[in-house]
């Protein structure tokens, strides 16, 4: 999970304006994810820690990218709200299940979908914060892919709720 030791490098040169930086700490982490997934897979190297950190390292590169994008006003704050509460829903859903015994859910291909197209919609966004033809390019297709991902992040999290019912109902006893 090398990847994690970017996110403070990330936040850093996101916050100092330096674009560049932050955009190729994306690109190395986008890459050491899918690296990472492809050899785990080839060589049986799939672990229950790796399947936890997974996740949340592309969590945090989230809300570090919607922070940093907001605090420069590259995002509006209320898109900001809505990925995170999101978030927090499903982390109620997951206390919720703990309760029952069950530890987490499994990822969705909806929810992969939904990562895939943030962690796309946010470099463009942020590359389309400028004056060059390349930027004006950049900021359509950036934010079609934000609000794609939006829509797929908000999909995913109820496939998610409906999954949580069914452990919880598989758990409850019936009244006799």
């Amino acid at each position: 999970m090398l990847r994690l030791v970017g996110v403070p490098i990330f936040l850093w040169a996101i916050l100092a304006e330096h674009d560049v930086i932050a955009l190729v700490t994306l690109m190395l982490s986008g890459l050491s994810d899918y690296l990472d997934g492809k050899i785990a897979r080839r060589f049986g190297l799939e672990s229950r820690l790796g399947q936890l950190l997974d996740p949340f390292a592309d969590r945090l590169y989230i809300a570090t990218t919607l922070l940093g994008l907001a605090l420069r006003d590259i995002i509006p704050w209320w898109l900001v709200v809505l990925l995170v509460g999101r978030e927090v829903l499903l982390a109620a859903v997951l206390w919720w299940i703990r309760r029952y015994g069950q530890v987490g859910l499994p990822v969705h291909f909806v929810g992969k979908a939904a990562t895939f197209n943030l962690l796309y919609a946010f470099p463009l966004l942020l590359l389309g914060d400028g004056t060059s033809t390349f930027a004006e390019w950049a900021l359509p297709i950036g934010w079609a892919f934000a609000w794609w991902g939006t829509v797929l992040y908000w999909i995913a999290g109820v496939m998610y709720i409906v999954q949580a019912r069914q452990v919880v109902a598989a758990h409850t006893v019936p009244a006799q």
